[in-house]
């Protein structure tokens, strides 16, 4: 399947590269092709800059947003979730009417410096608020309650034995992304139901974040016991 990553950083650049190993054609989509190909730094994380990372998968694209969207039959919201709208405004509307949008991004402030809090909460959420700015897309929020490395390969801990959420509008859209995460070793999928319920989701971070201070990693993950 054709797909578009939209955001080349560490959490982009996992998910493109499970889905290139998977089989599936992959593009990264960038606001600016020739500014991300220039990078030299390394990330605040200190990951390598981005043209090493594409180096190293020349089977997987680097397009603008507009281009990678454009041509992709699933796109995956991997940008930071400040400015998540603004990238998709720019990917173009038309570019994403009619087609599933797997939504990792949150809504983190980091204004204030460390932890970060919500921009968005309790009465809306940004799965929410990209919605209804392309109501005409099939928004699944997912995968935003973990580490990137954990996203793609659940068997890391416990042989999988923990839990992804869903949440949107559209059960065919959920179910196209259940099988993907299915095909990343996720067994336990629980759907929330319909896009409100992303803001728990969500909420989730405030939590995530104390706990990877307190466990000094961000290798863990949640299960729901029932």
């Amino acid at each position: 399947m054709p797909i578009a990553v939209l955001g080349t950083g560490p959490v982009g650049q996992t998910i493109a590269a499970k889905l290139a190993e998977l089989g599936h054609e992959v593009t990264v989509g960038t606001r600016d092709v020739e500014v991300a190909m220039a990078r030299t730094e390394v990330d605040m994380f200190g990951n390598p800059p981005f043209p090493e990372w594409q180096a190293q998968h020349p089977d997987i694209g680097v397009a603008t947003l507009s281009d990678a969207a454009g041509a992709a039959e699933l796109v995956v919201n991997a940008t930071n979730g400040a400015g998540s709208i603004n990238a998709l405004e720019i990917a173009g509307e038309e570019n994403l009417t009619g087609k599933v949008l797997l939504d990792i991004a949150n809504p983190l402030d980091f204004s204030q410096g460390m932890p970060p809090s919500l921009l968005v909460s309790n009465t809306d959420s940004l799965g929410e608020q990209i919605q209804r700015r392309f109501p005409d897309t099939r928004i699944v929020k997912a995968l935003n309650t973990m580490s990137a490395y954990l996203m793609v390969d659940p068997k890391q801990f416990a042989g999988g034995d923990h839990t992804v959420f869903l949440s949107g509008n559209d059960d065919d859209a959920k179910a196209t992304v259940a099988e993907l995460l299915r095909s990343f070793g996720w067994a336990d999928v629980i759907d929330l139901g319909d896009i409100t319920t992303a803001r728990g989701a969500e909420m989730v971070l405030p939590i995530w974040v104390r706990l990877m201070g307190a466990l000094d990693t961000p290798m863990f993950q949640f299960k729901i016991v029932r």
